[in-house]
């Protein structure tokens, strides 16, 4: 259990997720996402030049990849000072991950401050050969690094989607079940939209997007979030054959960036919104499932967190989930006794998309924003990643 890594309220942000090939499309992420925290954190009046250490997590390969972590960092601080740091790549569990071993360094007395910054774009993917001198003639091996990836895991040869089928058939989940969650999540997610966007206000950082040559646009709200009602999900059909998911109870690629600012209890109080408010990051969980059901991975996960922590799930307040299918999260409320349209409050990646590297960390975002309205309490993330594994992260706020 952690005793010592604190993040300070408002000491993070997410930006909007486009759906792929949208307004962030054109954009390398890796610059993106740096010159958008840089902006956010000026914004909050923070010198940039009081973190020690980066994590950056990105999952999609961009253009100067290989040096990503140190080029970021240096954007960051506008190479004001140099700043060390180490890319961090777990599918859709990269934020925590990210999260975790800032907060661990700061428990070991490693250093004060440190920043995780989050940023992938699916848009645009790249477009892999690689060598093959020993195939016939020679010819290249090619990689379309999105879909060929999203369509098989080499270690089990499924697509994801087939993954969460498996899991829907070892514990009887129906379409209808399906259905009815990813219409919960749709209404979870009108009441961030409510009052002018009020809730995602509280944690959403617009970013300035270069869509053409000569054309920026500054993107605030989420794109290509699809309107959801109970007919029209009735009538789409399962995409595996005799299966339970459709388009509509999956999640979709998108593009997108976030932050966090991890420190002591002391330097959180000094660069929180309200040091009143007091945000500890209490433990962790990891966990592998068996191959070829990477949906049932976060109930490990997340039963691994909590008992880190001495906790049960009873005692959380919020919970929050990566969902890129629906079946992840009735598998979970079964399992663990949880009531399954009472989590996911104001949003989950089954309705704004996935960015990979970004989205647990929104998500995050958004269960600290919950905590501080229910007046605090203890909170629970756990989401899937690929190759059948999971992470879970358990929060207090005070």
């Amino acid at each position: 259990m952690l005793t010592k890594a604190f993040i300070p309220y408002n000491g993070y942000y997410s930006s909007p997720f486009c759906r792929w090939q949208g307004s962030m499309a054109n954009e390398n992420s890796i610059v993106l996402g740096a010159k958008t925290a840089r902006d956010w954190i000026l914004k909050k009046g923070i010198d940039p030049t009081i973190l020690e250490y980066l994590y950056y997590g990105t999952t999609i390969a961009q253009h100067h990849m290989f040096f990503s972590h140190t080029w970021s960092a240096a954007m960051l601080v506008d190479n004001a000072k140099p700043l060390p740091a180490l890319m961090v790549n777990q599918a859709c569990t990269t934020s925590t991950t990210c999260i975790h071993l800032c907060a661990v360094n700061i428990e070991n007395g490693v250093y004060d401050t440190a920043f995780a910054l989050m940023s992938d774009r699916c848009s645009n993917g790249p477009h892999t050969v690689w060598p093959n001198p020993l195939g016939p003639g020679g010819e290249v091996e090619s990689e379309n690094w999105m879909m060929d990836n999203f369509s098989n895991d080499p270690n089990v040869g499924l697509k994801m989607i087939q993954t969460a089928e498996n899991v829907a058939k070892e514990i009887g989940i129906t379409k209808e079940e399906c259905d009815q969650v990813t219409l919960r999540r749709y209404e979870q997610y009108q009441d961030a939209l409510a009052n002018d966007r009020a809730f995602q206000k509280r944690y959403m950082h617009p970013v300035e997007a270069r869509i053409a040559r000569k054309k920026t646009v500054v993107i605030e709200a989420d794109e290509g979030v699809m309107p959801t009602t109970a007919e029209g999900l009735a009538k789409l059909k399962p995409v595996e054959p005799g299966g339970v998911l459709t388009f509509g109870s999956q999640t979709y690629p998108a593009d997108g960036n976030c932050g966090f600012i991890v420190t002591t209890r002391e330097k959180a109080k000094d660069l929180s919104k309200d040091p009143t408010v007091e945000i500890q990051i209490l433990s962790y969980g990891f966990a592998r499932e068996r191959k070829g059901f990477m949906a049932a991975a976060p109930v490990p996960a997340a039963q691994m967190a909590l008992a880190v922590a001495g906790l049960k799930a009873e005692d959380m307040k919020a919970i929050k989930t990566h969902n890129p299918f629906a079946v992840n999260d009735i598998n979970m409320a079964r399992k663990m006794n949880i009531d399954v349209m009472g989590m996911n409050n104001y949003g989950s990646s089954l309705i704004y998309g996935h960015p990979q590297g970004p989205t647990a960390g929104r998500l995050i975002a958004e269960l600290l924003e919950e905590l501080v309205i229910l007046g605090g309490g203890y909170g629970l993330w756990a989401g899937c990643a690929a190759g059948d594994t999971a992470a879970a992260m358990v929060f207090k706020v005070g």
